[in-house]
């Protein structure tokens, strides 16, 4: 982790501003790329041809005038460790401009605005639909969209599909309490007083994040954040046994409710905690999702407020793996 932020900030990156760029997926999306990670590559096209075409708007260029620049991680984590796959680019906030004399030079483009961002959410959601569509992993039907039954599972994708749609969903893969869920980790204030996140758009279950920012100067920032998106799902200081000689992971910023009776202790495997709000319908084959062209903005009480709340509450709790 350590020796990749240094060599992205020493070697990679340049000597001017950066954003990040985040986008999640919604949960079917999340099981169709864990089972066929070959889509990852043609998903990030989508996203890096769309802002890369914002910030050459934003510069003032058309497309032949300008190219940008941007390093993407793809984490198959979430903050609870669960299977949760999502792109975190980190892009020059600009475009690099080439003169007659062949010199180049960079033009920083301005701040996205929400109604921006949210434009710009809506045409990575039609493009990747259509995408995904023609590769045949979509199926659309009478204005929904399914994932398709694959024409041909071997034993072991058999095996893993109700395992990762398990790790998705928060819920435990196998054993006697198989398919509920073990914990749920909320915030400490109510969604409505949180406030919805600037440079957040949320649609249809994806979310397109823009806020964090460094600038050209900050290489100390930029280098914290390269260990940020470079970190590995678990750290092992966090990482110990009880004495039931179980797995515990302690994790911040969260607190955590067990949704067993007290003593009744979890069987099998589950997929760590996270949010609430995820059906196991992921574990079938066909899933029916709402996802048209057409789309409006989720309510503001949304995930943005939902990770506000969390971030207001500093404690830590602990979760069993």
């Amino acid at each position: 982790m350590s020796q990749t932020a240094a060599h992205l900030v020493d070697h990679v990156i340049p000597h001017v501003p950066v954003r990040q760029w985040v986008l999640s997926l919604p949960i079917p999306l999340r099981v169709l790329l864990a089972a066929q990670p070959e889509l990852v590559t043609p998903v990030l096209q989508v996203v890096q041809r769309v802002v890369t075409r914002h910030l050459l708007t934003a510069a003032g260029l058309v497309a032949d005038e300008g190219h940008g620049g941007a390093v993407t991680l793809i984490q198959r984590f979430g903050s609870a460790a669960n299977l949760n796959i999502h792109l975190r680019c980190l892009v020059l906030d600009g475009v690099y401009r080439c003169h007659a004399d062949g010199a180049p030079s960079f033009v920083e483009a301005g701040a996205p605005t929400d109604e921006e961002l949210h434009a710009l959410l809506q045409t990575v959601i039609a493009r990747l639909m259509k995408m995904l569509t023609r590769r045949g992993v979509l199926v659309e039907d009478m204005g929904q969209t399914y994932l398709a039954v694959p024409d041909a599972d071997g034993e072991g994708a058999r095996t893993l599909r109700p395992l990762q749609a398990a790790a998705i969903t928060y819920r435990i893969a196998f054993g006697p309490r198989a398919g509920q869920k073990v914990l749920t980790v909320r915030g400490a204030m109510p969604r409505e007083g949180a406030a919805r996140q600037p440079l957040c758009a949320d649609i249809d279950g994806f979310s397109l994040h823009a806020a964090v920012r460094v600038e050209a100067h900050d290489r100390k920032r930029l280098e914290q954040l390269c260990r940020y998106i470079t970190r590995p799902a678990l750290s092992d200081a966090r990482v110990q046994l009880n004495a039931a000689g179980q797995v515990e992971s302690q994790a911040q910023d969260t607190v955590a409710r067990r949704h067993h009776a007290p003593g009744d202790e979890p069987a099998g495997v589950h997929a760590a905690a996270g949010g609430a709000g995820a059906e196991a319908a992921v574990a079938s084959d066909q899933v029916p999702w709402c996802a048209g062209t057409e789309r409006e903005a989720a309510g503001a009480g949304g995930a943005a407020s939902t990770r506000g709340a969390r971030a207001s509450q500093r404690s830590s709790r602990c979760r069993r793996l």
